[in-house]
């Protein structure tokens, strides 16, 4: 895994990443999820990327049910956005680097206004 990116866990979420002063992209996986597998490069490239304005974790869904069934998290992998504690996207599968760049970028604009 990516320096860029931190492993999160039921016990630590809502410190790491509802209480963020940045926004944070959750990556919802599984290690047995071959399409999680695939996604990851591209989520360590988004994390390298926008480090300086937003965190980017993964939260095992195995080890971690509390949070995922929280955020109902149905299929993986899901990537959600959270801003000032709250979801504000949702992505579902595999996504590609630009999008997910995308989505962020919105809210870190937001977040600066």
């Amino acid at each position: 895994m990516s320096e860029s990116i931190r492993e999160v866990n039921d016990t630590d979420f809502e410190q790491v990443v509802l209480r963020s002063d940045k926004p944070v992209l959750v990556d919802f996986w599984a290690a047995w999820c071959a399409p999680c597998r695939v996604l990851a490069p591209t989520v360590e490239a988004v994390a390298a990327k926008r480090a300086e304005a937003a965190r980017v974790v993964k939260l095992d869904v195995d080890r971690n049910p509390l949070a995922s069934a929280r955020y109902r998290v149905q299929a993986i992998p899901t990537l959600i956005l959270f801003s000032n504690g709250q979801e504000v996207e949702r992505l579902l599968g595999a996504v590609s680097e630009a999008e997910i760049e995308r989505r962020i970028d919105q809210h870190i604009r937001a977040d600066l206004n």
